[in-house]
């Protein structure tokens, strides 16, 4: 979706942004406290899952958020400056080129969830959550409420390609949703510039496997199993068609075996598995800090499944068909995501995508 614009003013409509540069918004302003040149409008203005609008008056200075997720698109989009502390952080070497050396200089507030009382006393005047309020209460911790969050003076936004995937009405089979995450971090924080750049890049990416693959009926394509291996082996954890990781594999033209799935991931059995018999299997393992441990554990993960009696006799596995990506760029909303639609095109459809 593209920036319209009607009469004096701009807005930008994007899943749920409404960017808005009225009178004496600040625009292509350079930012000396960050470091960053600051591009774009205030007052703006972004939606929850619900609809409810928080809006921003100029540039947020004391950032926390959930998890890596949001953390590296700070990091990306150059304000990283502005965040004081993480819930969930990266595990030392797990982020790309100097993205990892930044991240580790950022407060951990949680290993995990962040505590309701730590959050609410974080002196945050923004927090970016990734979680579903629905999950918040199934394990995810006591999240505070709106009003607590205003109390506290914290606006509190989701990046909604995932906070808002179980509960949306249609399958996610493009990356528009991360695109109009990217593009609501960089107007709410200024860095409305490098959100662009950052979104063309993506698309370039993903415009070019579209070209090559694009036009593969859905019968020819080949079908697709996300193994998350770190969920554990007993009950496998697949995603479904509001996940992230189904618009990467639709994208890369493939067809996720679980795209039939409303919601983002579901348990089933092996049995389930077995009569889908995939094509091709991700060894879906996270990111374990080194080249070394990532391929151990890719090992682990390939040799699970050639030596499991449930698993061994599946088509994918007796030809060997298995691509070692990470899971963090293929079911996390992030820039990575348009690199993994490229390596999964490169491997399914040898000399079409360069």
């Amino acid at each position: 979706m593209r920036s319209r614009v009607w009469g004096g003013t701009a807005a930008v409509v994007l899943g749920g942004l409404l960017a808005a540069g009225c009178g004496g918004g600040e625009k292509d302003r350079t930012d000396e406290s960050a470091g960053k040149a600051v591009s774009g409008g205030y007052p703006v203005s972004v939606t929850d899952c619900m609809g409810a609008e928080t809006t921003f008056s100029s540039a947020p200075k004391k950032i926390v958020t959930s998890n890596a997720s949001s953390l590296e698109l700070l990091l990306r989009l150059g304000a990283g400056d502005e965040v004081i502390g993480t819930g969930f952080p990266p595990g030392k070497g797990t982020l790309p080129d100097d993205l990892d050396a930044r991240a580790q200089k950022v407060k951990v507030l949680s290993d995990t969830v962040i505590p309701k009382e730590k959050l609410l006393g974080s002196g945050a005047d923004l927090y970016i959550d990734t979680f579903a309020k629905v999950n918040m209460g199934g394990g995810m911790g006591d999240a505070p409420t709106e009003e607590e969050f205003k109390a506290a003076g914290i606006r509190h936004i989701h990046l909604k390609s995932t906070a808002c995937a179980a509960t949306s009405k249609s399958a996610l089979t493009d990356l528009s949703a991360v695109e109009a995450d990217i593009t609501s971090l960089g107007a709410v924080t200024g860095t409305s510039t490098k959100a662009k750049e950052l979104v063309a890049g993506m698309k370039e990416k993903t415009d070019t496997v579209q070209q090559a693959v694009g036009g593969t009926a859905q019968s020819a394509r080949p079908t697709y199993f996300f193994f998350d291996y770190d969920t554990g082996t007993k009950q496998p954890t697949v995603v479904c068609n509001r996940q992230v990781a189904n618009a990467v594999i639709t994208l890369a033209g493939a067809r996720n075996v679980f795209a039939d799935c409303d919601g983002d991931y579901k348990q089933v059995g092996w049995e389930d598995v077995i009569a889908k018999n995939p094509d091709w299997i991700q060894l879906g393992v996270r990111n374990r800090g080194s080249e070394a441990a990532n391929d151990k554990a890719f090992d682990e993960a390939e040799q699970w499944l050639k030596s499991n009696v449930a698993t061994k006799g599946l088509k994918a596995v007796k030809e060997g068909h298995f691509l070692r990506i990470g899971s963090e760029q293929t079911t996390i909303a992030g820039v990575e995501n348009a690199d993994t639609v490229e390596a999964i095109a490169k491997t399914l459809y040898p000399g079409k995508v360069g």
